[in-house]
């Protein structure tokens, strides 16, 4: 079930809303978090229910994992780091086979049929929506859990924490510990009029940046990368633009959903996005990109790996392997990875540059960075290596150097398609320069103003739900 849906908006969230708030008035705390889990369960069953079977699976089994590493660590003082440890290596091993199952066992087959010769048929594995956040949640409490930052251990709690609808399907990646003391907090029981203001004007924010902005983006881009041969100059930039735009805007917007639905039942997820498109440099990026997927990789992979206590050699290699497993975790292509491997030898070299001293003007730095973001994002969209090539070249002139009057052309945009774009474009710099949304919502305040905002943006964004649509990041 997608957010930006008649059938989630006008009735699984109202339902879902107005049951768990009278069961909390009733004072049936225990029914109020079943009655969640059972409606978390039924939101992600909405695209395919033959999969529920696996969530399920995966829960019974983190839990029973995590208790025994719990159990272990506060039972026996005898070799218990030995004992748990054991158990921890064993849980996050089967986590990333059946993570490496349905994601990356056609991939492998690909592979290996490239590399020896054969010809084993591939699988067509179709990949579970959330696999890769539910997994990567449940590998933190695993992990959490053996350094003894788990205090409690009940499976409907466990079971609401990694189910819990908004954040389900393409996250924010949650700890345990932030999450399980909000949800027994009885002042959240209740209805909270701020929370509720705060979330719907959020939730109207990121409607209008998924349906408006980053859709429109989409066209574009979808017309670019349909046929990359035929790229020149403008279109090229146009074609790799319009995606930088409609990845931001798609997964910001779906975020900033996850975030208002949320705090509609008085939880606060954490905070994925920080204007990234601002960083003045790429390390200064995935702190305001993606910030619980960096947050994971420095916390459960870069730091575990000897993060930067084992010499400059041993930091750079740990950096650079992180971003390689970041970019394989999007996806399995080796797009990704090239991805990826560009990123670790970007912030091996803004390390590097920082160690002797260098300094650049903010400007020049700023121009440096997006780019640098705006030309990565070609090996992250493109299917095949000669696409990306094809996007590169027209981007640098390779190709030709099309008129204006001939981008009217490109594709099957209409005049009318190109006119809207042209806003949307507009409205997308100028997030360079204004508030993002989580600021806006800090600050708000109720005025006719805002509040008229508000209902504009979310009737916008309703009468655009008969687009087709979907969220780039239920394909990671």
């Amino acid at each position: 079930m997608l957010f930006n849906s008649y059938e989630f908006i006008f009735f699984f969230l109202p339902i879902t809303f107005g049951i768990y708030f009278w069961l909390n008035k009733k004072r049936l705390t225990s029914a109020s978090k079943a009655w969640m889990v059972f409606a978390s369960l039924f939101f992600y069953s909405w695209w395919n229910v033959i999969y529920l079977p696996l969530i399920l699976g995966s829960i019974l089994f983190n839990f029973t994992i995590g208790s025994s590493i719990t159990h272990i660590n506060t039972t026996h003082l005898s070799k218990k780091r030995l004992s748990s440890k054991t158990i921890l290596m064993f849980g996050i091993i089967a986590n990333v086979l059946l993570l490496g199952y349905f994601k990356y066992m056609d991939f492998f087959i690909t592979n290996a049929n490239m590399i020896t010769g054969s010809h084993a048929d591939l699988m067509h594995i179709v990949l579970p929506l959330g696999i890769s956040f539910f997994t990567f949640t449940q590998i933190a409490y695993l992990v959490d859990a053996y350094r003894n930052e788990v205090k409690e251990m009940d499976y409907l709690n466990y079971t609401l924490f990694v189910t819990f609808f908004p954040h389900l399907l393409a996250g924010p990646i949650l700890h345990h510990k932030e999450m399980m003391p909000q949800f027994d907090d009885v002042r959240n029981k209740v209805l909270h009029t701020k929370n509720i203001t705060a979330g719907m004007y959020l939730f109207a924010i990121g409607l209008f940046k998924k349906v408006v902005i980053a859709d429109t983006f989409a066209v574009w881009a979808s017309c670019g990368y349909g046929d990359t041969a035929s790229l020149s100059l403008m279109s090229a930039w146009a074609t790799s633009l319009a995606y930088t735009f409609q990845l931001y805007f798609d997964f910001s917007g779906y975020t900033d959903m996850a975030l208002a639905v949320a705090l509609l039942f008085n939880i606060k997820l954490p905070i994925n996005f920080n204007s990234p498109y601002k960083a003045l440099n790429i390390q200064d990026f995935w702190r305001r990109w993606h910030m619980t997927l960096s947050r994971f990789l420095r916390d459960y992979i870069y730091i575990p790996l000897g993060g930067n206590r084992h010499g400059e050699f041993r930091t750079y290699s740990n950096l650079f392997t992180v971003f390689l497993v970041g970019g394989l975790w999007h996806g399995a292509s080796w797009m990704f990875v090239i991805w990826g491997a560009l990123h670790g030898i970007a912030i091996v070299a803004h390390r590097l540059w920082q160690q002797m001293g260098f300094k650049m003007n903010a400007l020049l730095a700023w121009f440096i960075t997006f780019n640098f973001i705006n030309i990565t994002w070609i090996f992250f969209r493109a299917k095949e290596w000669d696409d990306a090539v094809n996007v590169l070249s027209g981007m640098f002139g390779l190709n030709g150097i099309e008129k204006f009057s001939d981008l009217l052309e490109f594709g099957t945009l209409s005049t009318i398609d190109l006119f809207i774009m042209m806003i949307v474009f507009v409205i997308g710099i100028s997030s360079f320069f204004t508030k993002n949304s989580n600021q806006m919502v800090s600050s708000l305040h109720l005025t006719n103003r805002s509040m008229l905002l508000g209902v504009f943006l979310m009737c916008i964004g309703i009468l655009q739900l008969n687009k087709i649509s979907t969220f780039l990041y239920f394909n990671f």
